[in-house]
């Protein structure tokens, strides 16, 4: 590793680090930009759900911090970074339909609060990077261009105005109503926020506002800030 970056940092492949808060379009946006780049893709929002999944199964009492934090002790997690061959595997287990259910995402909130699961996840996602394969990756979800991957070669907060935000999450979520799933959002984001500052870029990161642009539209926006870095 070189001299002088964070411990753990340093990934051998260019980068692009996404962050952005609830409904703004990271996943969809960073896995279709990944297919266009040839790239890999990282959803690090399905790592905390998919240690929420884990800790309900294992009847984990969430309010419990040291039982939060030792269910990650048994946390068998595996992730497809093919953005044609998405999956989210726990102990074997297929989990990609499961960990988007209400109840688990209930439950992520008191996964993501707790700074020691945090920093366990951050190492989790590093090697994730480092493992993929491709000459490439985009990792998306929260405190990535800060935490995760400070030495990106492309840094972008993926943003939109909060009515618009809450209308594609709605569109999303099939399972609640459009009611129940601005409250999910607005609770998220409230929670979230308390842990990191999700909302305003970072020195060095590029604002990407998706309020008025449709979803080719971002993701070309995302393609073009990844082929100016390389020029």
């Amino acid at each position: 590793m070189p001299a002088g970056l964070p411990a753990g940092a340093f990934v051998a492949k260019f980068v692009i680090a996404v962050d952005g808060p609830a409904g703004s379009g990271k996943s969809s946006v960073s896995r279709a930009a990944a297919r266009a780049l040839g790239f890999g893709y990282q959803d690090t929002g399905a790592a905390y759900r998919a240690l929420a999944w884990h800790a309900l199964q294992r009847g984990v009492d969430l309010d419990d911090a040291a039982a939060v934090v030792s269910a990650f002790d048994s946390f068998d997690y595996a992730i497809g970074t093919d953005p044609d061959d998405y999956f989210v595997r726990v102990g074997g287990v297929d989990v990609t339909d499961d960990i988007r259910t209400p109840e688990v995402t209930a439950a992520v909130a008191h996964i993501a609060k707790l700074p020691e699961v945090r920093a366990k996840l951050v190492s989790l996602f590093r090697q994730v990077m480092r493992m993929a394969d491709g000459q490439g990756i985009i990792t998306e979800g929260r405190d990535i261009t800060t935490v995760v991957a400070p030495d990106a070669e492309v840094r972008i907060l993926l943003t939109a105005d909060e009515s618009v935000r809450m209308a594609r999450r709605s569109a999303e979520v099939t399972t609640q109503s459009a009611e129940e799933t601005s409250a999910a959002l607005a609770r998220r984001d409230a929670a979230d926020a308390k842990v990191v500052d999700f909302m305003n870029a970072a020195d060095g990161v590029t604002t990407l506002d998706s309020t008025d642009l449709d979803f080719d539209q971002t993701v070309q926006a995302v393609v073009d800030l990844a082929r100016s870095a390389t020029n």
